[in-house]
């Protein structure tokens, strides 16, 4: 039988991550995260992830270097990683953004690799 289990998460009261993002709603299936006022960045390391991620942009700019190729992401941009592709973000101007993540990022510490 399917878990039909509402729950409601405020972001004021929500964990956050390793890397300041506020987990909004969490899973078994999928994870929803917020990146509130991120600061202006250089390249972060590139990295892979064992799960996809899906993004939307509420304000501000960044860059997503993905496999090669940079795209350029602008409020009411959205973006997807797949599992297993490798990529950074550079953050141009203060960026909000939206993320989720299937399956879900932090479970069994898979955030970190």
């Amino acid at each position: 039988m399917t878990d039909t289990t509402v729950t409601k998460v405020s972001s004021a009261h929500s964990p956050k991550g390793d890397q300041g993002e506020v987990y909004l709603a969490s899973g078994k299936r999928v994870s929803m995260r917020l990146w509130r006022d991120e600061e202006p960045t250089q390249d972060k390391p590139s990295h892979k992830h064992g799960y996809e991620v899906v993004g939307y942009v509420i304000a501000g700019r960044a860059e997503l270097e993905i496999e090669g190729q940079t795209i350029r992401l602008e409020p009411g941009d959205s973006w997807m990683v797949p599992a297993g592709a490798e990529h950074t973000y550079r953050i141009l101007e203060t960026f909000t953004a939206v993320e989720a993540t299937a399956p879900p990022a932090q479970v069994h510490g898979r955030e970190q690799t």
